[in-house]
């Protein structure tokens, strides 16, 4: 990612990866804990997120330690919670997969507060303040790594994906603003936006009819571009949005 600093920092670094019960989230979870990194999972419902810690331990029962928080991650407040929780129980930070994500489909027309809010704090606001909560701890241990999931939306919007797509430029801009701050302690932001992945979440507002399986990207190929950034590791440039098309 054009950086020559030293990555990762030694021992066993800490990973906090929203969004961790299902989809994109869970196959980040999995592979940074394959990484050989300690995984803190984030998301709103604890049984899926105890469902990804079985299956990881079920598959790596040598691997570090994980452990989840059950929290809603639209608020500043909660966001301060969660890297404060993680800190309390591992004593640093190292690196954060904002995977979390909600996508509201409806025309402009029906937009309303309510879902203005919703997406913004989810998509949006959830990426700036877990990073300003994990700043001080990056600047104190030298150095940080930050990956976002933003969308191809962001790029040419699909008809109905306003607030979404708007959430998710702004998840761009910010990384790389992000880039650019973090240049002085050793903090490195990138983005990936894909095409249509084949989650829950894309379920929830297209069946098969409307886009089939085999038009969709595996998550576990998103995952493994969201790893590539925590690690530095791949083609990527510090501040990048690499985005990756559907089949």
């Amino acid at each position: 990612m054009g950086d020559t600093a030293k990555w990762p920092p030694n021992g066993q670094p800490v990973c906090v990866v929203t969004g961790a019960g299902s989809g994109v989230g869970r196959d980040v979870a999995y592979l940074m804990a394959e990484a050989g990194w300690r995984v803190v999972l984030v998301g709103r419902t604890a049984a899926k997120l105890q469902q990804t810690i079985a299956m990881i331990r079920e598959d790596m029962p040598e691997k570090p330690e994980l452990a989840w928080l059950e929290e809603d991650i639209s608020s500043a407040e909660a966001c301060e919670r969660v890297i404060a929780g993680v800190i309390e129980r591992f004593g640093q930070v190292d690196a954060l997969a904002n995977v979390a994500g909600d996508a509201p489909l409806q025309p402009i027309g029906k937009i309303t507060d309510e879902i203005y809010e919703r997406c913004m704090g989810v998509n949006l606001k959830s990426v700036i303040f877990l990073t300003q909560a994990c700043w001080p701890h990056f600047k104190k241990a030298g150095g940080g790594a930050i990956a976002s999931v933003s969308s191809m939306a962001s790029l040419d919007p699909f008809t109905g994906f306003n607030v979404y797509a708007a959430a998710k430029a702004g998840v761009n801009l910010f990384t790389k603003a992000t880039a650019d701050e973090g240049k002085r302690i050793n903090v490195t932001a990138f983005s990936v936006a894909p095409g249509a992945i084949e989650t829950p979440m894309l379920r929830a507002n297209f069946n098969e009819k409307m886009i089939p399986a085999d038009k969709t990207l595996d998550p576990v190929v998103v995952a493994g571009l969201v790893r590539d950034g925590l690690l530095r590791e791949g083609r990527f440039e510090n501040g990048e949005t690499f985005s990756i098309a559907s089949p």
